[in-house]
């Protein structure tokens, strides 16, 4: 079994930050990507941020210069550091890595239960 949890988040003013974090336990192998997608209110899932094994970072164009992502590969851990929050940052965020349980075994996407972000004055 894998669990994904998240922890952060809440309510912040424009122009303040928040730091995001993910943490994975269970019966892990190995941890390819994790991302941080977002869910703003009334509107689709969208990627955020993703960081892969070799820490190669990549970042949708609205957050690009304001979000930074980062990980812990031996404490299974992803952060998504978030200064200069944005009225239009809103959102509920979801934590989601790809897990492989054991040797050889194919990956699989684990999601967190998602965190609410509400950037508001």
């Amino acid at each position: 079994q894998v669990q994904i949890v998240q922890s952060g988040g809440g309510l912040v003013q424009p122009g303040g930050s928040l730091r995001l974090t993910c943490a994975a336990s269970g019966s892990i192998f190995s941890i390819e990507s994790m991302d941080w997608y977002r869910q703003p209110p009334g509107k689709e899932r969208e990627l955020v941020a993703t960081i892969t094994t070799g820490e190669r970072t990549n970042y949708s164009d609205s957050v690009q210069g304001r979000f930074t992502i980062s990980r812990d590969t031996v404490k299974k851990v992803a952060y998504l550091q978030m200064n200069n929050l944005k009225i239009e940052d809103t959102a509920d965020y979801y934590c989601k890595m790809s897990i492989s349980t054991k040797w050889l075994s194919p990956f699989t996407d684990y999601w967190g239960q998602g965190t609410q972000v509400t950037v508001s004055s």
